[in-house]
């Protein structure tokens, strides 16, 4: 009788670490399911006229990728002659001038703009957004291609609803790289990362979207009306979150509204390592606590959790990054304090279960937008089977975020961080340090 007690108080414990995941990332994927399949989903509807746009690619070493990122505006549905290029060069060392006057002699129907600027991001696009026209500024990464509708469909979208300051288009990653990859763990690793891509975006920031909620536009793909641009401060020289910075900017100091576009696509490369990605994660980490602070530091508290969607999201991030962490050390820490091995064994399997059923619901509501780009459809069926590896890759991103959330707290937010090598050197230096100390303190 004691027995089967401890076991239902054991039982209730983790059932009651399961109910996060279910009502915070569970439910609100069956209510963007829903929503999206008893709504009329509308691929884009006709503009009365085309503006004139300028579009932002700033550069830094691009040689390798700047002419083909042209060559995807070449391309474009939209009208050459509606198309100013504005490449801001943030002094690059290698070939990327002679790449743009290669593109420039190629492509001699579209109006390309060399600017040089000074070294950063913010600071390339500031200058160039000076230097713009048009009725809409749209930026994009110089390392990455436009799908040949996303031009058109940005500004279709910003035609057909005046309401609307700032869009971003949805970011995937370059299949054909992928598939180019010879070694097996860094194919499965780009394939995790293109199913989150598709999934965040196709499935998360639509439904964000709706509501005026979407948190962040993507700084690879993000487009404005140039006249409410011109109303901000434009992009932040000081953050590593240029791109959350503006996004607060537009919403809560010009009360502006903030969408995504789904069907314009703007593919990247694929994370090229671990390493990369550790980095990545740990700015995007950074520049989101930053951004969040510098706006919101009076609106934060749990009293605000119904009214502000931001504090909503934060308290849901760390909530379901804190679960994850405590699962991921349950067999280390609670065995030993009596809990039952296949009591943890089950736990973990319902939870898997749980992410997997989540995964495949979102791959769902992604299908549904993707049937209008064939071969985007066709790679994602295809690989299908990446769902049930995306719990792991969710996990590896849930530590990131906790050593990004620990490095923020105790060290200077700079645009460099750290990779795991480097991180993994300074651990194992101030362990040896500590034990050099504690047995200092032995002998004495």
């Amino acid at each position: 009788m004691q027995l089967t007690g401890e076991l239902i108080v054991q039982l209730g414990f983790w059932l009651t670490w399961l109910i996060v995941p279910i009502v915070y990332e569970l439910v609100p994927t069956i209510y963007g399911l829903l929503r999206l399949v008893f709504s009329r989903f509308i691929s884009g509807t006709k503009a009365k006229k085309l503006p004139p746009i300028s579009l932002i690619i700033p550069a830094y070493n691009a040689a390798e990728t700047l002419y083909h990122c042209i060559e995807s505006v070449e391309n474009s549905s939209y009208p050459a002659q509606l198309i100013r290029i504005i490449v801001a060069d943030n002094q690059s060392t290698d070939n990327t001038f002679a790449e743009f006057r290669r593109a420039q002699q190629a492509f001699s129907d579209l109006r390309m703009q060399w600017l040089n600027t000074r070294r950063g991001k913010a600071q390339a696009l500031n200058a160039a957004i000076y230097n713009s026209s048009g009725s809409y500024v749209i930026n994009i990464d110089s390392d990455g291609v436009l799908h040949e509708d996303a031009l058109m469909n940005i500004v279709k979208k910003f035609e057909n609803n005046p309401k609307i300051d700032a869009l971003t288009g949805t970011i995937l990653t370059q299949q054909e790289q992928i598939r180019q990859t010879h070694h097996f763990w860094l194919r499965l690793l780009q394939k995790n990362e293109y199913f989150e891509y598709v999934q965040a975006f196709l499935a998360g920031r639509t439904v964000e979207s709706v509501n005026n909620q979407l948190f962040t536009m993507s700084g690879a793909f993000s487009a404005f009306r140039r006249v409410r641009l011109m109303q901000t401060r434009l992009y932040d020289i000081n953050t590593i979150g240029e791109d959350i910075d503006m996004t607060f900017q537009i919403r809560y100091e010009l009360k502006g509204r903030v969408e995504l576009c789904p069907n314009a696509i703007f593919y990247v490369e694929p994370i090229p390592s671990l390493d990369a990605l550790y980095m990545q994660r740990q700015r995007w980490q950074r520049g989101e606590m930053v951004t969040v602070r510098k706006f919101m530091q009076d609106n934060i508290g749990l009293s605000k959790f119904f009214k502000n969607f931001v504090v909503r999201r934060l308290l849901i991030d760390h909530t379901v990054l804190f679960l994850r962490m405590i699962w991921l050390f349950a067999f280390i820490v609670l065995i030993p304090f009596g809990y039952s091995v296949h009591l943890v064994a089950m736990s973990f399997i319902l939870l898997y279960i749980l992410y997997v059923g989540i995964a495949l619901l979102n791959f769902v509501s992604a299908c549904i937008y993707l049937r209008n780009f064939r071969t985007d459809e066709l790679f994602y069926l295809k690989n299908w089977w990446v769902i049930l590896t995306l719990p792991g890759f969710f996990l590896v991103l849930s530590f990131i975020q906790m050593i990004g959330l620990v490095n923020m707290m105790t060290q200077p937010a700079k645009w460099r961080v750290k990779d795991y090598h480097e991180e993994y050197r300074t651990v194992k230096q101030i362990i040896r340090h500590d034990l050099k100390e504690v047995t200092k303190k032995d002998e004495k």
